[in-house]
């Protein structure tokens, strides 16, 4: 990615630190991630998309996105849409403003995106979401499981029975639901492509129970490669590093995000790994199955 804007470039440069935020309003919303155009040392609104160079490579496709409101599942709308395909963005009733405004933000870029308001912790509503997107878009080409929830503990003792629970039946039960019920009209040459996350590789500490939904889906994602690979169905998984996402002021303390960053020099932005969801899903990638992509900033990690 390359642009001639100065003022937008130097958020991506080495030193960038976002911002210490006390939002503490889990899930994290994208409204109130904040912004600066005036001082440049915020996040842009848009992800860092504006840097984005289209060229046509999914023209006629059709997505389904999970936690389409914000983050990487914004930026990955987005890109889809400037890349020509339809989507369908899945979030719950607390992301409704972030939602639409990843609607309008679509639509700026002359694509055409459905909403569908859901949680995804169960079968049912997993299967109708399927459902909906379907009869909204005619079928499902490309199936992006990117939704997610965290919430820092120190120790193994202050993760309660529930948030474990409710971490797994977030982060990775949904996944195999939505895959299940998605794989009967997809055809050779569409893909899943799910969010995993660098934490299973390094093993965050405070991250104990959504580290291991995220190793989960590296699991689930290989497991199922090597079962419809036969059938022409490719599943991949991209594993980001230290995003700047609505997640994180709204989930990690104040010491997490003053430390927030990697060794490349700054965290990333959503549209920097929403690249490799499009790489993922387009022809660029027909060789590629069952694999991690690492958008982590130049963390070394085993694959």
């Amino acid at each position: 990615m390359a642009s001639s804007d100065n003022s937008s470039q130097s958020r991506f440069e080495k030193g960038y630190k976002p911002p210490v935020s006390t939002q503490k309003e889990p899930p994290g919303k994208q409204h109130k991630l904040p912004t600066d155009a005036v001082n440049d040392q915020l996040p842009t609104e848009d992800g860092g998309y504006q840097l984005y160079k289209a060229a046509s490579k999914l023209v006629g496709k059709k997505a389904l996105i999970t936690g389409g409101d914000s983050g990487i599942g914004r930026a990955v709308a987005i890109l889809y849409a400037m890349e020509g395909a339809e989507s369908t963005i899945v979030y719950t009733p607390e992301e409704e403003k972030d939602a639409h405004g990843t609607q309008d933000l679509v639509r700026e870029k002359g694509g055409k995106v459905h909403l569908i308001q859901a949680d995804l912790r169960s079968a049912q509503t997993c299967k109708s979401v399927v459902e909906k997107a379907i009869q909204y878009m005619g079928r499902i080409n490309i199936l992006v499981l990117n939704h997610g929830v965290q919430m820092m503990q120190e120790s193994i003792a202050d993760i309660t029975e529930d948030q474990w629970l409710n971490t797994f039946n977030t982060n990775i039960h949904p996944f195999f639901f939505l895959s299940k019920y998605t794989l009967p009209q997809m055809k050779r040459g569409d893909t899943i492509i799910t969010c995993a996350s660098v934490n299973p590789y390094v093993g965050r500490p405070d991250l104990l129970d959504y580290t291991s939904t995220k190793g989960a889906i590296v699991a689930f994602t290989r497991g199922l490669s090597n079962q419809q690979i036969e059938h022409g169905i490719r599943v991949n998984a991209v594993c980001p590093g230290p995003i700047w996402t609505p997640l994180i002021p709204a989930t990690m303390t104040k010491k997490a995000q003053e430390e927030f960053t990697s060794p490349i020099g700054r965290p990333g932005q959503p549209s920097e790994v929403a690249t490799c969801f499009v790489f993922l899903a387009s022809l660029d990638s027909s060789f590629i199955s069952g694999q991690s992509l690492h958008p982590n900033g130049g963390v070394v990690v085993g694959s």
